[in-house]
């Protein structure tokens, strides 16, 4: 099973929704909040071609994108072959 990290802020709809789904998958994942450590928000800028907007998700070495890019995975059926990978 591959790594996931979220990068996310508390008040965050549409991260709360990202967890839930990856929740309900049964997948555990590593939150990391950058809502008040401007170093973090930078790390996940860096990683995410200079997106800024949360959540940005991180599957292994895949850059998901947000919310509505991990969503669009699972309706095409390519999320649970890449969370098993």
């Amino acid at each position: 099973m591959q790594t996931i990290e979220i990068y996310t802020t508390p008040t965050c709809g549409y991260c709360r929704m990202a967890k839930s789904l990856l929740t309900n998958k049964g997948v555990p994942f590593t939150e990391i909040d950058v809502s008040r450590d401007p170093a973090k928000r930078q790390e996940m800028m860096g990683r995410a071609a200079g997106r800024h907007t949360v959540p940005q998700i991180f599957i292994g070495q895949t850059h998901v994108g947000g919310c509505d890019d991990l969503f669009a995975l699972d309706r095409a059926g390519k999320l649970d072959p890449l969370l098993a990978a």
